[in-house]
């Protein structure tokens, strides 16, 4: 059920479930076509390299999955506190193959609130959306607050998102895709922080979340 802006728990569930499908469905698939090519080919050297596309693919499924449980999941349910060590392995392991994108992660190795280190692993997302053409994303924790920068051939916060992180966007406009700056809002509003947009350059936008 929507109600204005809001999405009902049942409709947040669903497209969050749909996000993390999108994300597994291209690693998943060519699972499947090498796991085609093993059972129809006699060929070695194409018995190969479909068993290399099925472990690339295996460990790209894997990487994903393991960010979704932290940055979307109930990862670490038994603990109030989660490590940042831990979001930064996370995180630079899901941007591994990510030709496009470079990860800085300067924020400490050490424990925050659980509702914390997803805001951060969520913000850093928001960054890649920002430099759609590639560049650099910088994360940060300084005290309370919690930065992201994008640097990029033209970066910018995509005006869709820009909606749906200030209230504007109607819940039933949302979709897999803007779920993710939708959920950013509600661990926005759940941490008691604020967030700051600010376009620094002509090819850089900083994010800033603080209480």
């Amino acid at each position: 059920m929507t109600t204005g802006n809001r999405l009902g728990d049942l409709g947040l569930a669903s497209l969050i479930g749909s996000r993390i499908c999108h994300d597994l469905i291209s690693p998943i698939g060519a699972i499947s076509n090498g796991l085609e090519v093993l059972e129809s080919s006699d060929d070695e050297e194409m018995r190969k390299v479909a068993l290399d596309l099925i472990g690339n693919s295996a460990r790209q499924a894997a990487r994903k999955l393991a960010f979704a449980r932290l940055a979307f999941g109930a990862a670490g349910s038994m603990g109030s506190d989660i490590s940042l060590g831990d979001a930064q392995d996370i995180a630079e392991e899901y941007l591994k193959e990510d030709r496009r994108v470079t990860l800085n992660w300067q924020a400490p190795r050490e424990n925050r609130p659980k509702v914390i280190v997803k805001l951060l692993l969520n913000l850093m997302l928001l960054g890649i959306s920002c430099i759609p053409r590639g560049g650099e994303v910088t994360v940060k924790a300084e005290g309370d607050a919690l930065l992201v920068e994008a640097k990029g051939p033209r970066a910018a916060l995509p005006e869709k998102t820009a909606k749906v992180l200030t209230g504007e966007m109607p819940a039933s406009e949302l979709d897999a895709h803007m779920v993710q700056p939708y959920y950013t809002l509600l661990l926005l509003e759940e941490s008691g922080y604020g967030l700051d947009i600010e376009q620094t350059a002509e090819d850089s936008v900083l994010l800033r979340a603080a209480p």
